[in-house]
């Protein structure tokens, strides 16, 4: 049956660029998974700033693809050659920007870069609306207050998922959720906040003509991609995009492409939380907390992004740079020890020439599986033991740059049990601080809360302790593995049906399409996993200050 969706091209594909990883997943138009593909890579500081050079992003689209395209031709001995619609998505923010050749002006900036400081500060004091370090709007005022020339011939600035959205479809759009962290967006209009963009334009006034320091001669609506909730058509694939895609020349073009977007809008999507009243959180490399509001927050805080679900609705979300990537590291410290155990009288054979030991036969599923589940039998609080996983700066606790750390007194427990526990704790903490904010001093309500991504691959882990931090229940689904590669992939199969249907909405399009029969996993909170977590969150609290002096003291 599969392959017969396949070959007439009744199927979605989405693709989302993570910081770790590119995925894509095809899916039949029902949501069901057919095959993935997947490319790895990382970002590199280069000059201070975190990137990934042009020449990566598009070898690393072809790869993903062709990793998919091989999957299938492997399951189902069958070549994609149409697909039914298909969508981008990518980490938000970041800094992209392009002349009108579409020459890339200077490196990308990702959303890990806080060299943003002054414009982010400048911005959110006149719009009167918090403006985050990592947000486009704060990278392109940045580069303007610091004179860098560049932007004198400025035709395009845009964030990950528009540009290859951009490189396939010819179309230079953004879908709402990630054009929510660009600029400002107003939910009436499903648009950029025209005040706050006069605004803008009005603070760079200063800055056009021959005598100014910089002769800027557009304004902000002329460079930043035009703004498409979804359900709306956002081009179609290209000849030019589908070879670009496709490598081996077999994929066609024509699809329709849904409006790209960012990854909390798939995250959303990926646990249907668009309506009022629910939430998901996303944890992996970074981390970040949504709630779709039913109120106004009282005002702005610094700790929490104002950002909207891809239909347009006012989205709290508390982002956390970093994740578990330090988390990860340590694991890969302890498949290292496996390895050498393993090694029966090889000794030096399994030492490469960095000092690394080959782990190439270490079963990294279960290393992870069996440390994230001896996790579990730790204190409540952790023994005391404490950790900050932060490899970059940190804006939820104002730290521009981040150092990884583990630290403990003298009389802490320590035993393995408890040092990965506190390591998983700390992957929340950053961003349990910002949904204290939103639950307990907002008082807002959260009725459904989901956890996605690699931080809840191992069951019943990662999910016990989202709900001990936020002391609510806490549901994953069987897709969460899956995650916003394939929320993409649901909304390109939404695009489709919004066309046959103009009524149809996205919330009663998913209860009743996508998840009516989808399995998952309610877990309410411990009463004991709550106030250890509490006590954890103490220390983790006043240990700002030990890793502010790690920042200051050891230098990069």
């Amino acid at each position: 049956m599969y392959r017969e969706i396949i070959e007439a091209g009744k199927t979605a594909l989405g693709i989302e660029f993570g910081s770790t990883r590119i995925k894509a997943v095809l899916t039949s138009m029902k949501g069901e998974v057919l095959g993935v593909g997947f490319h790895d890579w990382e970002n590199s500081l280069v000059d201070g700033v975190w990137t990934y050079p042009l020449e990566e992003i598009h070898a690393g689209l072809r790869s993903c693809y062709s990793s998919l395209r091989e999957n299938i031709e492997k399951e189902y001995g069958i070549t994609i050659k149409k697909v039914g619609a298909l969508g981008i998505s990518a980490m938000m923010h970041g800094y992209l920007a392009f002349d009108e050749e579409d020459n890339l002006l200077t490196p990308f900036q990702t959303w890990r870069n806080s060299n943003t400081g002054e414009a982010a500060k400048r911005l959110t004091d006149a719009f009167d609306f918090n403006i985050p370090l990592r947000w486009t709007i704060s990278h392109l005022y940045q580069r303007i207050l610091d004179g860098e020339k560049h932007v004198e011939k400025l035709a395009f600035v845009t964030t990950l998922d528009s540009y290859i959205h951009y490189l396939l479809s010819g179309e230079k759009v953004s879908g709402i959720g990630d054009a929510s962290g660009i600029f400002p967006i107003d939910s009436e209009t499903m648009d950029y906040d025209e005040k706050m963009v006069q605004k803008f334009d009005e603070l760079i006034n200063d800055y056009r003509g021959k005598s100014s320091l910089l002769n800027i001669g557009w304004k902000l609506r002329d460079v930043l991609p035009k703004v498409l909730v979804a359900g709306e058509r956002a081009g179609v694939l290209t000849l030019e995009g589908a070879a670009l895609l496709d490598e081996s020349g077999n994929l066609q073009g024509g699809a329709p492409m849904c409006p790209p977007e960012g990854d909390a809008g798939t995250g959303m999507v990926a646990t249907n939380a668009i309506a009022p009243r629910t939430g998901n959180v996303s944890a992996g490399t970074s981390a970040f907390a949504m709630l779709v509001l039913d109120k106004k927050m009282s005002r702005h805080y610094p700790e929490i992004d104002m950002v909207t679900t891809p239909t347009g609705y006012p989205v709290a979300m508390s982002h956390a740079n970093n994740g578990t990537s330090d988390l990860n590291s340590w694991v890969n410290l302890f498949a290292e020890f496996a390895a050498l155990m393993g090694d029966q009288g090889g000794g030096n054979k399994t030492q490469e020439a960095s000092g690394l030991v080959d782990t190439s036969k270490v079963d990294m599923g279960e290393v992870f599986s069996k440390l994230y589940v001896n996790s579990l039998n730790g204190d409540k609080d952790c023994g005391g033991l404490l950790s900050y996983g932060y490899l970059s700066g940190e804006g939820i606790t104002k730290l521009n740059e981040g150092r990884p750390m583990y630290v403990r007194t003298p009389n802490s427990n320590m035993n393995l049990a408890n040092f990965m526990r506190a390591h998983l704790y700390t992957s929340l903490g950053a961003v349990k601080m910002g949904m204290d904010i939103m639950l307990k001093d907002e008082g807002m309500k959260c009725e459904r809360l989901t956890g996605h991504g690699g931080f809840f691959k191992t069951k019943g882990v990662g999910q016990r302790y989202l709900a001990a931090a936020v002391n609510a229940p806490v549901t994953v689904m069987e897709t969460a593995s899956e995650g916003g590669p394939w929320g993409m992939a649901i909304l390109a199969i939404f695009l489709l049906e919004k066309e046959k249907d103009g009524k149809v909405t996205l919330d009663k399009f998913l209860d009743e399409k996508i998840f009516a029969n989808m399995v998952g996993s309610t877990m309410e909170p411990d009463p004991e996993d709550v106030i250890g977590f509490e006590r954890f969150m103490e220390n983790y609290k006043k240990g700002i200050e030990i890793e502010k002096k790690a920042v200051e003291v050891l230098k990069d």
